[in-house]
């Protein structure tokens, strides 16, 4: 299996609900580093996965609404608990539309999946990772 990964990050303010995440119920702010791997079981004619520039500008387009924003009131994020795994699904959706209707410069049907990795910090990350078709 082939990849390419671009990354980019945002920063964010949102508060949960719930007794397990004890003092985060509280707002607070993250700044989350993206990683988004494209991946594909052959290169194209041209020898790549997708065209890296576009899988960026694609990045940057989704993750705009969120960045520099209090996730509590965004919309479409209200009343959601936007933990880290919860935003790698939702960013995800958002890169998976963008692949299938060949966003990304190449054919959608060529490639088989997209993992999205969210780090809050140097030791702790989640990702989401789901085949395309």
């Amino acid at each position: 299996m082939f990849a390419v990964e671009v990354r980019d990050h945002i920063m964010i303010a949102h508060s949960f609900r719930g007794a397990v995440f004890g003092p985060a119920q509280a707002l607070h702010g993250a700044t989350f580093v993206i990683d988004a791997a494209f991946m594909s079981e052959a290169l194209d004619a041209n020898g790549i996965v997708i065209d890296i520039g576009r899988a960026h500008e694609v990045l940057k387009e989704t993750l705009a609404p969120l960045n520099y924003r209090n996730l509590d009131t965004a919309p479409g994020l209200e009343g959601k608990n936007t933990t880290t795994e919860f935003l790698t699904k939702h960013i995800f959706d958002h890169l998976a539309a963008a692949a299938r209707s060949g966003a990304l410069g190449r054919e959608g049907r060529e490639l088989a999946a997209i993992r999205i990795t969210i780090s809050e910090s140097h030791v702790a990350r989640a990702w989401y990772e789901a085949a395309l078709w």
